[in-house]
């Protein structure tokens, strides 16, 4: 059973992952900072990230995972975040993968299944 942490300001968010991954211990955090303290307690496999949120924005959780925590973790951002220019910002920050709000909760589980296989291989 792989450990999802999912770092959004939007309860919901955790709970349709928790639904759509069935197999794996989902853990929220509602804010970055919330979510930087549970990347140590929860030892994710795998990190859902939003950008737009209070108190610590997503951006500044990447940085501090890549850069200074080096955190090899795969990191999916999930955001409502349609810009181009944002979301490659995001892939040269250290994300593996970003996708974008309204989403298909069947995909963003196949895209977290993949990075699970992957970083696994």
């Amino acid at each position: 059973m792989a450990r999802v942490l999912v770092i959004d300001d939007e309860d919901i968010i955790g709970t349709v992952l928790s639904i759509a991954l069935p197999h794996h211990a989902v853990v929220s955090a509602c804010d970055g900072r919330e979510g930087l303290t549970l990347v140590e307690a929860a030892e994710p496999d795998v990190i859902v990230l939003d950008l737009m949120m209070p108190v610590l924005d997503g951006y500044t959780v990447l940085k501090v995972l890549r850069d200074d925590l080096h955190l090899r973790t795969p990191i999916l951002v999930l955001t409502a975040v349609g810009n181009r220019d944002d979301l490659g910002t995001c892939l040269t920050a250290g994300a593996s993968q970003v996708m974008t709000k309204p989403f298909d909760p069947r995909t963003v589980a196949t895209a977290i299944d993949v990075l699970l296989a992957t970083a696994a291989a």
